[in-house]
């Protein structure tokens, strides 16, 4: 299925009831007009983070379901499904395979290891300063193969995802046969998960390292898109590489907006967030949480300094049961890149401001990710993270089909299901777009195709907003 300008929804296999067979009956009874497209994150056999440590590719998890499940809600929704492309799990058959035959394995050249990247077979400390780290330490863990000798390969996550080396054919075949399949089984759209780190080179910081990052994303994109697939590069970093990356057609995220929002809904002031949406490419998607939280590092520059601050510590003065301390060791979280709490728990459990910060997803150009928590308005999950001391898991919580039942008679999540049946329905939002500051606090967003349009007029001071749409056979309507 080809992808339409059509909300998505992002959730993972057993977070909106407890597997497969039970989201695709959420998805048929409370979700059908709401959402065109569902990004299932990573259902595959995984040994950590949630799935984003892959065993294999070709299979699902039976605590899931199987494929018929898969391709069942495929026939009705463009799907994305995530691809690792930077690293594979420790407990891999085919990092198994190498621990037990070491350089006799079939797959010694699927990984980095250290004796044969580094010239003297360790980096110096000017190597590891000189490297973009998402831990503070050299990216490696230290294994030992069955003949009891020891040796470093690169590991730039959490130790059960060990890097990929995409420079061997012995990688490129990997990355060929799992794309070409996961394309046969009812993916619209691949995602490319931890795509800038995936090009190691030495005197660089090993993250988007051009021109080879090129050369990955068209090898890529060569192999699926002869099936109608779209390839989507996952990066959390400076908004430039967005621009960048927009500039030679691909999709790219906005995960600039959701610190934007807030911090126009913070502030009241509208400046910064029309200033992007008037200069952010217009083919993305666009997101206000994800699975991981609430990205940070991608609006430098688009705020100040003193602005981006501002708006992380509103965050947790103003959000709802959210400390600093939830984004630490303590909670083994040290990702400087994301803050842990829910969208609406982040604007204070507050129905109003919250809806508006949707509104101006659904206008924003690109088209609108939701996230299954805050497509059910849901607040951070204390309990959850203190049983697990996961910092994320604040906004991962498990629904079950009760509490479904219950969520979605919610005057805010009603709300919002209405808000996206028009974005998925209107005409306009295939047409040319334009944001205007009126005032320091007042937005206007216009939406134009045809005869048909659509406007959104918000003051971000008082919270207060309107969406009226017209036709060539109506004059202008109020729709919220």
């Amino acid at each position: 299925m080809k992808i339409k300008n059509e909300a998505m929804l992002i959730t993972y296999a057993d977070s909106l009831g407890t597997n497969l067979k039970e989201l695709n009956q959420v998805l048929d009874k409370h979700l059908q007009g709401v959402v065109g497209g569902v990004h299932l994150l990573p259902f595959y056999p995984s040994s950590g983070d949630r799935g984003f440590a892959p065993m294999d590719y070709t299979k699902v998890d039976p605590a899931f379901g199987d494929w018929s499940d898969v391709e069942q809600m495929s026939q009705k929704y463009y799907m994305m499904y995530d691809f690792m492309i930077n690293h594979i799990s420790r407990q891999s058959p085919y990092f198994q395979d190498f621990l037990e035959n070491k350089d006799e394995s079939a797959y010694k050249d699927l990984f980095i290891r250290y004796k044969n990247f580094w010239p003297g077979g360790e980096p110096t400390p000017e190597d590891v300063d000189l490297i973009y780290k998402r831990k503070p330490r050299a990216p490696y863990v230290e294994v030992t193969f069955k003949d009891g000798s020891t040796e470093k390969v690169w590991c730039t996550f959490d130790e059960q995802q060990i890097d990929l080396d995409v420079t061997t054919d012995t990688t490129k075949k990997f990355i060929r046969d799992n794309l070409t399949f996961l394309a046969q089984k009812g993916a619209s759209i691949i995602r490319l998960d931890a795509f800038a780190y995936a090009n190691k080179k030495i005197g660089t910081n090993c993250f988007f390292v051009e021109p080879d990052i090129w050369d990955m994303l068209r090898y890529s994109k060569d192999i699926i898109s002869p099936s109608g697939i779209t390839v989507l590069p996952e990066i959390h970093e400076h908004y430039s590489i967005q621009l960048k990356i927009a500039e030679q057609d691909y999709y790219v995220y906005d995960f600039a907006l959701p610190m934007l929002v807030l911090h126009a809904l913070y502030s009241g002031q509208v400046h910064r967030l029309v200033h992007w949406l008037n200069i952010c490419p217009r083919k993305q998607f666009t997101t206000l949480d994800t699975h991981d939280g609430i990205g940070v590092v991608d609006v430098k520059d688009l705020l100040s300094d003193e602005e981006c601050e501002m708006t992380r510590e509103s965050l947790y003065s103003q959000g709802a049961n959210v400390k600093k301390i939830y984004s630490t060791e303590a909670y083994n979280n040290l990702d400087i890149y994301q803050i842990n709490c829910t969208y609406y728990s982040a604007l204070g459990n507050n129905d109003q401001s919250y809806l508006l910060a949707r509104a101006i997803q659904c206008f924003a150009p690109g088209i609108p990710q939701i996230y299954y928590v805050g497509l059910l308005a849901g607040e951070n999950d204390i309990e959850l993270l203190e049983r697990t001391k996961e910092g994320r898991n604040i906004n991962r919580h498990y629904y079950t089909l009760e509490e479904i039942e219950r969520e979605v008679e919610r005057p805010v999540v009603k709300q919002l299901f209405r808000l996206l049946k028009f974005r998925n329905t209107c005409p306009a939002f295939d047409g040319t777009v334009e944001a205007e500051q009126a005032d320091i606090n007042n937005l206007r967003i216009i939406w134009k195709n045809g005869a048909s349009e659509a406007k959104l007029e918000a003051n971000l001071a008082t919270k207060e907003f309107s969406i009226r749409y017209k036709d060539a056979g109506t004059n202008w309507t109020l729709l919220m």
